[in-house]
């Protein structure tokens, strides 16, 4: 192996590593399961709607402790959840850009497909808007030509610096995944929670 390809094989295994803290498992009384992000380390967590009922929900964080979550806002219209768990130790993601993601771009998918833990796809961007395959869903995803399978759903799609620029939700066909732009998030957590993501960290 070159000393090219193995330095860049090096530093995506460390964007995978460091994505993966911001990474749990999120699981329901109705035998289903699915991930979620981690975006503040007083246990905010971030997932799909449709992984997430009324019920018990259970959160197993990277260190594998459990901890029962209640959900603070689901807007299942945009597919997103906001739940809480309490813990005040937690490795939240960083936010990146997903209004200025070009097509052709590099994006890493994490999840926990079939029940393999913190799994990894990567892919490119094919387009950030309305999906053509979808025309009864009038509303923005970043559409990119990788891999989900059951269980990445709520979570990370990230950029190649690991920041996060989507919430995995379904795919539209074999090779193509579809996720929620991280902007739609901030507007989803604004209106529900009345949290304004600045950057880093988050100010109610």
């Amino acid at each position: 192996m070159s000393a090219f390809l193995q330095q860049l094989n090096e530093e995506m295994s460390a964007l995978v590593t460091k994505v993966s803290r911001s990474l749990v498992k999120v699981g329901n009384d109705r035998n289903g399961a699915g991930a979620g992000i981690v975006l503040h380390a007083d246990g905010l967590i971030l997932t799909n709607a449709h992984v997430v009922h009324p019920g018990y929900i259970e959160v197993t964080l990277p260190d594998q402790r459990k901890l029962p979550a209640r959900i603070l806002a689901s807007d299942p219209e945009l597919d997103l959840a906001a739940l809480a768990v309490d813990v005040h130790d937690l490795a939240a993601i960083e936010l990146g850009d997903s209004k200025n993601l070009q097509p052709g771009q590099l994006v890493f998918a994490l999840g926990h497909p079939w029940g393999i833990a913190n799994a990894v796809t990567a892919g490119s961007v094919i387009n950030v808007g309305l999906p053509p395959e979808i025309p009864h869903k009038a509303r923005e995803f970043i559409q990119a030509g990788l891999h989900l399978r059951p269980g990445h759903s709520g979570g990370p799609m990230v950029d190649a610096q690991g920041r996060l620029v989507g919430v995995n939700t379904m795919i539209t066909g074999p090779e193509v995944g579809l996720a929620v732009p991280v902007h739609v998030v901030k507007t989803f957590l604004r209106h529900h929670l009345g949290i304004k993501p600045q950057s880093e960290d988050f100010y109610i």
